[in-house]
């Protein structure tokens, strides 16, 4: 049988450079021989696709509850089809947000509670978590001209106010410093070069 894989998770307010701190590590991986596949939230399955669709359509007014449920329900549906195989056949996988970001946006930014959302997400996930989460901090301001520069129209919840993002932030951290053994805290402000760095020194241990 093959070793179980490993999930690492990346995460961070919108604009902190998930993506780009996602690619970059999944090349490492790879030219280390090591089998890794590259997924994001919400999506990564045709069912959860077609959640991200919704979830971040601005055209809809969509309830806090309803919002929480959808990316568990398309969350629940990746670990199914995609995550839950992948691990158990020893492959690496790099998510491009995880649980954590419903703990921070749902639960911090529209207040509905990280108890309740965590509870949400065990069911949701069958109590998956990850090896090691990559948190990216990165102050609002940087942030926010981050996301204002990329092509494409802005999505619903990236149109929220400065508020909404900082009660995010401050989430972020409350779940960071309950467990410092999972979650590394990288400087998002460096060049991405020295992200990447931090990120795969962040992972020793487990490579």
């Amino acid at each position: 049988m093959a070793a179980p894989g490993r999930l690492i998770t990346i995460e961070g307010i919108d604009g902190s450079g998930k993506t780009t701190l996602a690619q970059a590590l999944a090349g490492v991986l790879a030219d280390r021989r090591i089998d890794v596949m590259l997924l994001r939230e919400p999506g990564g399955v045709a069912v959860s696709e077609r959640i991200r669709t919704l979830v971040q359509d601005p055209a809809l007014a969509v309830a806090p509850r309803t919002e929480a449920l959808l990316y568990a329900a398309a969350r629940a549906q990746l670990v199914a089809e995609a995550l839950a195989p992948a691990l158990s056949a020893g492959t690496w996988v790099l998510l491009d947000r995880f649980v954590d970001s419903s703990l921070a946006y749902q639960g911090g930014g529209r207040e509905l509670g990280i108890d309740a959302i965590r509870a949400l997400n065990a069911f949701a996930t069958g109590g998956l978590t990850p090896d090691r989460t990559l948190l990216l901090e990165l102050d609002g301001a940087a942030a926010r001209a981050r996301a204002e520069a990329r092509p494409g129209a802005a999505d619903r919840l990236e149109l929220e106010d400065e508020a909404f993002f900082e009660r995010i932030r401050s989430a972020y951290a409350r779940i960071a410093a309950g467990e410092p053994g999972r979650i590394r805290v990288l400087d998002a402000g460096q060049p991405p070069a020295q992200v990447l760095r931090d990120a795969l020194a962040a992972l020793d241990g487990l490579i």
